[in-house]
């Protein structure tokens, strides 16, 4: 790529942090590779999946050509506009929420206690710079990896074009991912609105923040922003927030939301926005009653659009929908039988480990099977989740109402953690632990983990699932004294219990006696 023909790209704001991560993940001085013959792999899109596909690939060591193509910044939304900033933002705002609790722990503050929101988002923006060597340019091509920055097309069955030069190929993968959804709300393009690639652009807080969606994104950014100092109010179109999520957990969600003053608009249709001289102001509808309120930013938290634009899908025969993304079968697969497809470009789980997954699903089923391996299906994989608010709401598996719908009958064991010593220590009775078990048997189907560090426990529930260790080996599992993992001991242990027949326990207060 020459320089006439390369387009700088900026991060706002372009101060000493983020002029380290583009230097990492898009460096304004790079020059494109001269192509190879042919490659044995072209990946587009060097998010997570592409990132993951690529250094799989490559790390072989057995010969192969790759190329990794990115257009805008390598890492992805993971790395720039995803995990990484959003969760440096939320452990600020859990700084303050340990500050609302402080009197109740024996513990006198201030009167007020200030929050410097631009040094929070300069946090922010030092950890994601700190971080970005890993997915740099230069660390992709130490690997042996020829990297392209620049829009990607397909031009015949086996050649990509990037940044006028062809690339062939033997196989094929996408990886481009998705993006925010454009809202088709009269008047906010004209009014403006935030998505998650611009909202940690910010450097000053917004007194009043409207948050458009309650699904986990819109969740875990209105709570934090709350915590931050921001007037929020959160619309939703559902009856409950995390509508999708377990009813139980998603209630005890919305509760803390309404005593930490978020103010809930559910059941909401947002008819029109319009800019007025004291911010934008949002027309909307509840539960038959118009309203409006006035607000100095919006953000939208909900939908999202897969990045199909310029790719020429159909120069390659790959089917696809500008709503659901590329379609692929359950070995990820395209209708090109030599294109494979990865992550949010392709998939209902959008998660960054599920992006990491499937890309080594596509190591396997590109590179290992044609020489007799078996394939590894998408299907196969058990997929945790985590909601990162506070507390955070994990989960594995099925939900009751899933169970129900595919005839299963199953069993439910709910452990309080009002029952849990280190839970009622730490002043965080609120949460629980529910295990969802095949019925008459210890064969564990789901869970949900209520908990300000659920999302480091679930991992022990999707271990056992996965490995097939039902209950009854769980509860043989020593927990150290006290944690809050003990209420998955207590889950296995009442399950247990549920074997003890009555002619069991009589049996054995026989033995006590005599004993």
């Amino acid at each position: 790529m020459s320089n006439s023909e390369f387009k700088p790209i900026s991060v706002r704001p372009m101060d000493e942090y983020n002029q380290r991560l583009v230097s990492y993940v898009h460096p304004f001085d790079w020059v494109n590779p001269e192509p190879a013959d042919y490659y044995d792999l072209v990946v587009i899109g060097a998010g997570t999946a592409g990132l993951v596909v690529a250094a799989g690939a490559a790390g072989l060591d057995v010969g192969l050509k790759v190329a990794l193509v990115e257009k805008h910044l390598m890492g992805g939304d993971c790395l720039n506009y995803g995990c990484v900033p959003s969760k440096c933002i939320i452990r600020s705002a859990r700084v303050i929420g340990e500050m609302y609790q402080a009197r109740d722990f024996g513990v006198i503050l201030p009167h007020s206690v200030e929050v410097d929101f631009p040094s929070v988002m300069e946090r922010m923006r030092k950890i994601r710079a700190g971080i970005s060597h890993h997915d740099s340019v230069e660390r992709f091509q130490k690997l042996g990896i020829d990297v392209f920055l620049g829009s990607a097309g397909f031009t015949s069955k086996n050649t990509v074009e990037v940044a006028g030069k062809s690339l062939r190929f033997k196989k094929a993968v996408i990886a481009t991912g998705a993006r925010a959804s454009k809202l088709a709300i009269s008047g906010i393009e004209e009014a403006g609105y935030l998505t998650n690639e611009t909202v940690f652009s910010l450097t000053q807080r917004p007194q009043r923040l409207a948050v458009i969606g309650g699904g986990p994104i819109g969740a875990e950014l209105a709570q934090a922003f709350g915590r931050l100092g921001c007037e929020v109010i959160l619309f939703h179109r559902g009856s409950h927030i995390l509508n999708k999520e377990d009813t139980d957990a998603a209630e005890i969600l919305q509760n803390i939301f309404i005593r930490e003053n978020i103010r809930l608009v559910l059941n909401s249709e947002i008819e029109n926005v319009e800019t007025v001289s004291g911010g934008k102001r949002i027309y909307f509808n509840s539960k038959g009653l118009r309203d409006s309120v006035t607000v100095d930013e919006i953000l939208a938290g909900a939908g999202r659009t897969p990045n199909i634009e310029g790719l020429n899908l159909e120069a390659v025969g790959v089917e696809y929908d500008s709503r659901r993304g590329v379609f692929v079968n359950d070995f990820l697969q395209t209708s090109n039988p030599q294109i494979y497809a990865a992550g949010d470009i392709c998939m209902d789980w959008k998660f960054t480990h599920a992006a990491d997954a499937a890309a080594r699903i596509v190591i396997k089923n590109t590179l290992f099977s044609p020489f007799g391996f078996g394939k590894q299906k998408l299907s196969s994989l058990i997929m945790p989740w985590v909601t990162y608010t506070d507390p955070e709401i994990a989960h594995v598996g099925m939900y009751e109402s899933q169970a129900q719908a595919q005839g299963i009958d199953v069993n439910t064991i709910l452990i309080p953690f009002n029952t849990v010593d280190r839970a009622i220590a730490d002043g965080e009775e609120k949460g629980f632990v529910k295990i969802l078990h095949r019925q008459g048997r210890d064969e564990i189907l789901g869970a949900t983990i209520v908990a300000r560090h659920a999302g480091e426990m679930i991992s022990e529930i999707t271990t056992a699932i996965v490995n097939k260790i039902g209950l009854s080996k769980l509860s043989n599992v020593i927990h150290p004294y006290p944690t809050q993992a003990e209420a998955i001991k207590k889950a296995a242990d009442a399950y247990r219990r549920t074997l003890l027949t009555p002619k069991t326990k009589q049996f054995l207060g026989l033995l006590t006696k005599l004993s």
